[in-house]
């Protein structure tokens, strides 16, 4: 039996609000078909709220959201990097392996698919090391590894390489390529123009805690269509 995919994922007028304050929405966005979408935005034009609503993390006030599947298999099959990754006191690869152990995988198992996903992230030589003993780059490449261990369908990234140096950035820009490549749908906020521009099969452009505009990396970069996201794209201060 084919096990039904987790996508489309659908917003409609969702709207998130704290101590009466709206954060964000009202939003309608559909997550479908394959790619990497690139969420852009100035400081405080809620980025980060609006990948924790679509990944669960926060619930609407307001609206809805819905995936293709009952919510909490969709839960199953998602996963989501910080900004400031969140490391267990145990070693890189119990690290690697926790969401595995929490869903009560079987040892050895665990243990082989931890493995594989460090690997992949280039950290299979730090397996034994203690996992807050890595540098900021390392744990970074630790928090997805985390995350992929577990075959996620949809890959939700805070601004993962917001403090990260160069090589670091590249590094994980590579894995992400080659995850994308392998049909995990990746939906990324970065405050890097130059990251979306390598990255981004589409980006969503959020303003004021709203979709602002919304397309093709291509047009978006080559043909923007509001003076807000021009004024962006150049730099400018937008408010």
């Amino acid at each position: 039996m084919v096990t039904p995919g987790i996508l489309p994922l659908s917003v409609k007028r969702a709207v998130v609000t704290r101590r009466e304050k709206r954060l964000l929405g009202p939003v309608d966005f559909t997550l479908a078909g394959e790619g990497a979408t690139l969420v852009l935005g100035p400081n405080g034009a809620g980025k980060t709220t609006f990948l924790r609503l679509l990944h669960g993390l926060e619930r609407p006030n307001g609206g809805r959201v819905s995936w293709a599947v009952e919510r909490r298999l969709a839960e199953t099959r998602q996963a989501y990097v910080f900004q400031t990754p969140i490391l267990l006191r145990r070693t890189v690869l119990e690290n690697a392996e926790y969401p595995l152990r929490l869903r009560r995988a079987a040892k050895a198992d665990a243990r082989a698919r931890g493995e594989a996903a460090l690997d992949e992230v280039g950290l299979g030589a730090f397996a034994a090391q203690p996992a807050r003993a890595l540098s900021g780059g390392e744990r970074q490449k630790l928090a997805l590894a985390r995350a992929l261990v577990t075959d996620p369908e949809v890959l939700f990234l805070d601004e993962p390489t917001a403090s990260l140096d160069g090589r670091s950035t590249r590094e994980i820009e590579t894995v992400l390529g080659r995850v994308r490549a392998d049909g995990v749908r990746i939906v990324m906020a970065t405050h890097d123009l130059g990251q979306a521009r390598r990255l981004a099969t589409d980006v969503v452009f959020l303003l004021g805690g709203k979709i602002h505009d919304a397309g093709p990396r291509e047009s978006f970069f080559d043909r923007p269509r509001t003076a807000e996201v021009r004024a962006f794209l150049q730099g400018d201060i937008v408010e």
